[in-house]
């Protein structure tokens, strides 16, 4: 009952950060604020070129802005506060900030799982069957992808977020994390949660397992697909832009299904902090480089782009 009456929804929950208040964590601090441009430039010019150049007014890219957009917002929901609060000495986040912060990350980490494995097909469908791409990747089928990306993320993000907080937090309300995650949470409550914690590994099979062998089955017919070209280089190209993906997907969805899919009484706080690097600030830095900068429309749209920009200085 004590417990009950210590839960408020009012209370500020303290985060305890990724850095202590040493030389090297102001290092690692300014380390992960550079990161932290560099995602929000690349991201950014990666969704104005998508915009402006029409040669990559396709499928493939249509889906990429969309992982950008994300990308975004996720390292925007995460950085800028936990370097605010490093500089300040401040810890706190209110429970509703808190609450927000959950909801805005569980969305985008669903969504962007749906999101990777509809970037795959997109893939698969583009390079094992080519003739059929335009009618299996017309424009219903890309918009019915972000679309659902975005929605079936959210939900999930709502049930999640609200029965998380429903949760009554005894005694210490300090978050041993750089943001506020779920798991990191339920090590606060007092109750048992561990029906809530199957719920939890039924979500994670859903939005981490069945996408990720749905990557890995594309990929693996993607790399037969490509054993079989002719050319020499071709089959070194397409070889070298599977591998770059998959390792950007492992990185990304490793960390996500050890972290989201163990029990509860299986999770320590430093493990789980730099586990969430990589999929909350690793991740969407190499997104761009891996995905888009390698190619070379991209590349084009960028010189045509950076052409045009020069053009207008010469003439104001």
């Amino acid at each position: 009952m004590m417990g009950q009456e210590n839960h408020s929804f009012t209370g500020d929950f303290i985060l305890l950060g990724l850095f202590s208040s040493s030389q090297s964590s102001l290092v690692f601090c300014s380390l992960i604020v550079i990161v932290f441009i560099m995602t929000i430039m690349e991201n950014t010019i990666m969704i104005l070129l998508i915009l402006r150049d029409s040669r990559l007014h396709t499928p493939m890219y249509f889906l990429l802005s969309h992982l950008s957009f994300m990308d975004i917002l996720h390292i925007s929901n995460i950085v800028p506060k936990m370097v605010t609060d490093f500089l300040s000495g401040s810890r706190t986040i209110s429970f509703a900030g808190c609450g927000f912060q959950v909801f805005l990350s569980l969305t985008l980490l669903g969504g962007e799982c749906l999101l990777l494995a509809a970037m795959s097909y997109d893939r698969y469908v583009a390079i094992c069957h080519p003739l059929h791409y335009p009618i299996l990747m017309n424009d219903y089928v890309r918009i019915l992808m972000a679309g659902g990306s975005w929605l079936v993320g959210t939900i999930n993000s709502i049930v999640h977020t609200a029965y998380a907080l429903h949760f009554p937090f005894c005694g210490s309300r300090a978050i041993d994390h750089f943001f506020c995650e779920v798991p990191a949470m339920l090590k606060l409550s007092c109750v048992d949660t561990t029906l809530y914690e199957r719920g939890v590994y039924v979500s994670g099979l859903i939005f981490l397992l069945v996408p990720f062998s749905l990557i890995f089955a594309s990929y693996v017919q993607i790399l037969l697909s490509v054993l079989q070209m002719k050319s020499p280089e071709a089959r070194k190209k397409s070889f070298s832009t599977c591998s770059f993906h998959m390792i950007v997907v492992t990185m990304y969805y490793g960390p996500f299904i050890f972290t989201y899919m163990r029990p509860k009484s299986y999770h320590t706080p430093g493990q789980d902090k730099y586990l969430a690097i990589f999929y909350t600030i690793l991740t969407p830095t190499l997104n761009p480089i891996i995905y888009s900068f390698r190619n070379r429309d991209v590349l084009e749209a960028m010189k045509n782009m950076l052409k045009g920009i020069c053009f207008i200085n010469t003439y104001t």
